[in-house]
């Protein structure tokens, strides 16, 4: 896997370019509830329509790769009846959804801790992963109970087990070695990370993928995210140039 992304393929149709892989936060669920009177658990519930949304926007627009930022290490710190309520909606998200992802060609993948999830979840993520896993089409990455920092804690000790047991030389480890280990593994590093809501930091999302990625922050909190804040931002992109530390010639 190299540590930087694939040159993007150029859409005729608008003169956009198209990343080859898209990382999305999905921030703002809980403000947007809130903005309307709402409870946060509308607000979760309108985020999983924007799911659907981004997900048909990203076939239609020819990615190749989409992780979303579904659910943090961090998140566990939330109301234990909020984050009760979010595995619900994963539950029947995957239900109502995984047969049409599973005939539109969808691969869906599952990054981050699973130690400590509940059987049902864990034979949720399994059950997911193994029907589409002969899919061809879009990557669909869930990062799922995932923190960046923990996933380069857990490859370092891949490696340092290695090197121990004398299956590496230290002098062995390079970019490419670490990449290996990753969660993302044989995955393209994010070309475009979007993050909803104005926030703008990446929150322990890819830290290692996104070395090269273009950042673009929309206003919009996540439950507003539709075709026409998805073209702005891919507009923006188009208009970055991307030099990967070198020199424009």
């Amino acid at each position: 896997m190299s540590t930087q992304p694939a040159a993007a393929s150029l859409e005729p149709e608008g003169g956009l370019k198209i990343p080859r892989h898209i990382g999305v936060i999905m921030d703002g669920n809980g403000r947007w509830a809130k903005q309307r009177g709402l409870s946060r658990s509308d607000g979760h519930k309108a985020g999983v329509e924007a799911v659907r949304r981004v997900v048909a926007l990203a076939m239609d627009h020819g990615v190749d790769c989409l992780t979303l930022f579904s659910f943090s290490a961090e998140n566990w710190r939330r109301p234990p009846d909020e984050v009760r309520f979010i595995f619900g909606l994963l539950r029947r998200f995957v239900a109502s959804d995984l047969e049409k992802l599973h005939s539109r060609n969808v691969r869906i993948r599952v990054i981050g801790e699973r130690d400590g999830l509940e059987r049902g979840l864990l034979n949720i993520i399994d059950d997911v992963e193994a029907r589409t896993a002969g899919n061809s089409g879009l990557d669909l990455i869930i990062a799922f109970n995932y923190g960046s920092k923990v996933e380069i804690v857990n490859a370092t000790r891949a490696i340092a087990r290695k090197v121990a047991a004398g299956d590496m030389r230290p002098e062995d480890i390079d970019e490419t070695v670490i990449a290996r280990h990753l969660d993302t593994s044989g995955l393209p590093d994010p070309d475009l990370i979007i993050r909803t809501s104005g926030e703008m930091r990446l929150s322990n999302f890819l830290l290692w993928q996104a070395a090269y990625a273009e950042l673009v922050f929309v206003p919009e909190n996540w439950p507003d995210f539709d075709e026409s804040v998805f073209v702005r931002a891919l507009r923006t992109y188009t208009q970055r140039e991307r030099r990967f530390g070198g020199i424009t010639t």
